[in-house]
């Protein structure tokens, strides 16, 4: 699974890691709903990979490509309690999947 974080937001610290949690999370349920690469993830240890994309442009991009390539991904909409707006897309959770699968994906991304 990959996490892939808005660079133009500059998140703080913890607000990352709580989208982290988010993404996460929403992956994993619809993984395991579609019935497609959940266990496998699940049992060699849920790896997860952090990486910036530029913009919501960018991150649309990257959630058309997963889309093609019938792989989960999965937006996270903040509350906008804290430090953006209700509803900015803060993050795109992409996965889980075969590692060639998401790297087609993601793999050009520089890592957090």
């Amino acid at each position: 699974m990959v996490l892939v974080f808005r660079k133009d937001l500059k998140l703080s610290k913890g607000k990352l890691a709580v989208q982290a949690g988010h993404a996460s999370v929403l992956c994993a349920l619809e993984s395991k709903k579609r019935g497609k690469y959940f266990s496998k993830w699940s049992a060699e240890g849920q790896k997860k990979v952090a990486v910036y994309c530029d913009d919501l442009e960018h991150m649309h991009f990257l959630k058309e490509m997963a889309k093609k390539r019938d792989v989960v991904a999965m937006e996270v909409s903040d509350a906008g309690l804290t430090e953006v707006s209700p509803g900015t897309k803060t993050c795109l959770g992409v996965g889980p999947g075969p590692e060639n699968l998401i790297d087609e994906i993601t793999g050009d991304l520089s890592l957090m």
